[in-house]
């Protein structure tokens, strides 16, 4: 910009200055592509720059015939092939000079003194032969300050001319409509149709009426060289209002005075940052989308671990019973042998100990204990099986989710958001195989074995050592065992009588019924005991293993909701900032 500001200029200056670092310390946070970084810093940098008007348009629609015109002579090459394959730049220059620059942009110096205050663009034509369509609408379009779309009265508005002002309507520039070669229609009722032609296109793309021009530049190119000949200052005369180039020439030329390039000049960087808010709002949207998804997926591995524990724990019900059945049923034949035992007419049996020893251990005991020992190990078994298929489940959901979603996010999904997320996930599933991998039922199953005879023999038979459940068995009936020999000898078989033998009878059916009793309320705490430890240590290895996708869910979603808020008070200050661009 050439002109001092004065105080409220700069500070809107300042403010757009702000607004745009503050926006692109922003888009980074979401993983901004470098281009778009790029065009912030450029944009910024541009509002201390000439005004830069661009002139774009379809491959001999006239572009530079309209620019030659506006110069007022043939400075730039005009033909029927598409000449302007490359981006020409027009800057003033004591005299006429041309450099090209590493990246292919025709630099032409001219001695025309209002390029003092503008820069102008001409670009390649749209359909042009060397296609610079995406370097046009990504590079000096965002850049420019305004916009010149020249199309031709004899073929107005092709499809690549609508494609071209869709894109550039993207980044809210001031868009100057310029129907060239008006000349080629005769009839004004023709030229009254073009021109509506125009105009509803244009509204269509533009969602506003454009300001249109209708001139033959090839008409006001020859009144300029006329006057020119003839010493004349200013072009006129037939040729020169049937060519209707004053109008767009005192636009471009007198219209468009400091103040009015300086407030599209503060338009322009403002445009270029609604452009980007709008790309990183849906970035952000998709972002949610898939952490949305990634919510869902924990919460149903977490639905799927809280059912496998009531699961468990239910069925752990089932396989507790079986040892209590046992149990009961060496209960139920203790019952039997003492009615059938404890009798008057067996008292010469009794005295015998060692056959009643011998009696009891073979009918009562029986093999009490290797069937505990079988259920016990049969419950193992089922923990670990359990436990095997929980992670298989895990994992194989894991990896369902991880091929999911992959093209859900616009532009460069690539980022570090993806990127993290999708090596989290495959962290989770590899973690899960390496479990189910690592699976050795006999192993496990022997691990858990003992860690459950541990716990049994410190909850309930601590005095055996290591001998076994049966030993445990024998150790906690031994007392019913004492009580039956201990009171029964030919001693004192005279003082039984007929009442001694029942009350001594009942004594010991309920002292075992106690005792094994308490024997299974043991075996019940160790084995619950055990069952929980493994149950929850499970749980835990899951949801250990899960951890980090879980903490990168949510540490994004708070994330994505600041930068979603922070987004939209920049947007809401853009909106401030334009009505404030309005005022000067």
């Amino acid at each position: 910009m050439q002109r001092l500001l004065t105080h409220e200029e700069d500070k809107l200056l300042q403010s757009e200055r702000a607004l745009l670092e503050e926006l692109r310390i922003l888009i980074a946070r979401l993983s901004a592509t470098e281009a778009d970084v790029k065009l912030l810093k450029a944009s910024a940098r541009q509002m201390e720059e000439l005004f830069l008007l661009v002139v774009v348009g379809e491959f001999n629609a006239g572009k530079t015939a309209f620019l030659n015109a506006l110069l007022g002579e043939r400075l730039l090459t005009e033909g029927v092939t598409p000449t302007t394959s490359h981006i020409h730049i027009l800057r003033h220059g004591e005299k006429f000079q041309q450099e090209t620059t590493a990246d292919e942009i025709l630099l032409v110096h001219l001695p025309v003194e209002w390029l003092r205050d503008i820069n102008v663009v001409d670009t390649p034509g749209t359909n042009a032969v060397v296609q610079r369509h995406q370097e046009i609408t990504e590079e000096f379009v965002p850049r420019s300050d305004l916009v010149l779309f020249v199309t031709s009265a004899d073929r107005p508005f092709s499809e690549s001319e609508r494609t071209l002002l869709e894109r550039i309507r993207q980044w809210s520039k001031k868009i100057v409509v310029i129907i060239n070669k008006i000349d080629l229609i005769e009839d004004p009722a023709d030229r009254v149709k073009i021109v509506d032609f125009v105009r509803e296109n244009g509204r269509a793309l533009l969602g506003a009426d454009p300001q249109i021009f209708t001139v033959s530049a090839r008409q006001a190119l020859q009144a300029k060289t006329q006057a020119k000949q003839s010493n004349n200052a200013h072009p006129q005369g037939d040729l020169w209002d049937a060519s209707q180039f004053a109008g767009l020439e005192r636009f471009i030329l007198e219209q468009l005075d400091d103040r009015a390039r300086l407030r599209l000049k503060f338009e322009n960087p403002l445009g270029v940052a609604a452009k980007l808010i709008e790309k990183y709002d849906q970035v952000i949207r998709d972002r949610q989308l898939i952490l949305k998804g990634d919510f869902e997926t924990l919460d149903t591995i977490e639905e799927q671990l809280t059912a496998y524990v009531e699961d468990m724990r239910r069925d752990f019900v089932y396989q507790r019973s079986r040892v209590d059945n046992v149990l009961y049923a060496m209960s139920e034949r203790g019952d039997r042998f003492f009615e059938d035992t404890l009798r008057i007419t067996r008292i010469l049996d009794l005295v015998n100990s060692e056959k009643v020893r011998g009696e009891f251990e073979r009918e009562v005991v029986a093999d009490t204990s290797r069937e505990i020992e079988r259920h016990v190990s049969e419950l193992i078994d089922w923990v670990v099986d359990k436990d095997y298929r929980q992670w298989r489940s895990v994992m194989d959901f894991i990896s369902r989710r991880a091929t999911q979603h992959a093209d859900r996010i616009v532009g460069s999904v690539n980022s570090d958001f993806e990127i993290n997320r999708q090596n989290l996930l495959t962290s989770v599933g590899r973690n899960a195989q390496l479990v189910v991998d690592s699976y050795d039922h006999e192993s496990d199953a022997l691990k858990l074995s003992q860690e459950v005879q541990m716990a049994i023999f410190q909850t309930a038979a601590v005095e055996v050592g290591a001998l076994g459940l049966g030993a445990m068995l024998v150790a906690l009936l031994n007392g019913v065992w004492l009580d039956i020999t201990g009171v029964l000898g030919a001693s004192v078989v005279a003082a039984l009588g007929l009442y001694v033998l029942p009350y001594r009878r009942g004594k010991v059916k309920a002292e075992m019924r106690d005792k094994v009793n308490l024997l299974r309320e043991k075996l019940d705490t160790a084995l619950t005991h055990q069952f929980e430890n493994e149950v929850n240590g499970s749980l835990q290895r899951m949801r250990d293993a899960i951890a980090p996708y879980t903490r990168f869910v949510r540490v994004e979603r708070e994330k994505l909701e600041k930068l979603d808020a922070e987004l939209r008070v920049i947007k809401s200050t853009i909106t401030q900032l334009r009505n404030a661009i309005q005022a000067l």
